[in-house]
């Protein structure tokens, strides 16, 4: 015997969406309720940029203030937060490079070779420093967070706090929460 085609029409696929697809007109239309409206007018489009840039100024503030909601994904989380106070509440080698950098470049203008040869020396020997400093920053970041936040993976918290303790500490983004040598 062989299977009648209406019991096989009624099985239904295992994959598939369970609905049809929508029509473009109806796809756009959704689409549209995301976005701004564009405005027709030039006192509205200057009204929409103003409001678009007010917009972008307060999620600034709010950036810089350390709201967590304003954030990008790689800078969130409690985790990311105990890296950016730890290395906010300590000196490094790494935030003075780029000071350092910009003193040998007029030290090498001078033109006595002595001077010169001294002013790369500084700037290679602090570029190792740097290096050094935050491969020991890496292995005590780690290390504390592997020790506060068991359940929380670590890769990339060595990184990302050495990145951060090379940045000029009035330059960095969030702003530092902690002052130097505070204890959390």
């Amino acid at each position: 015997m062989s299977p009648k085609k209406s019991d096989s029409a009624s099985e239904k696929p295992a994959t598939g969406k369970g609905r049809p697809t929508p029509k473009r007109k109806v796809a756009e239309k959704a689409n549209v309720t995301n976005r701004l409206a564009p405005a027709s007018t030039r006192e509205g489009k200057k009204l929409q940029r103003e409001q678009l840039r007010q917009q972008r100024v307060s999620t600034r503030a709010a950036y810089m203030r350390g709201e967590e909601s304003a954030m990008p994904p790689r800078d969130r989380g409690q985790v990311k937060r105990f890296v950016r106070n730890y290395v906010d509440s300590r000196r490094s080698i790494g935030e003075y490079f780029l000071p350092i950098v910009m003193l040998v470049l007029i030290l090498t203008i001078i033109p006595i070779a002595y001077i010169q040869f001294i002013a790369i020396i500084l700037m290679y020997s602090c570029l190792l420093f740097s290096i050094i400093d935050g491969i020991i920053l890496s292995r005590k970041l780690k290390k504390e967070v592997a020790a506060r936040f068991p359940n929380e993976t670590a890769k990339g918290i060595g990184m990302y706090g050495w990145l951060r303790s090379t940045q000029i500490r009035r330059l960095r983004a969030p702003s530092p929460q902690v002052k130097r040598g505070d204890k959390f």
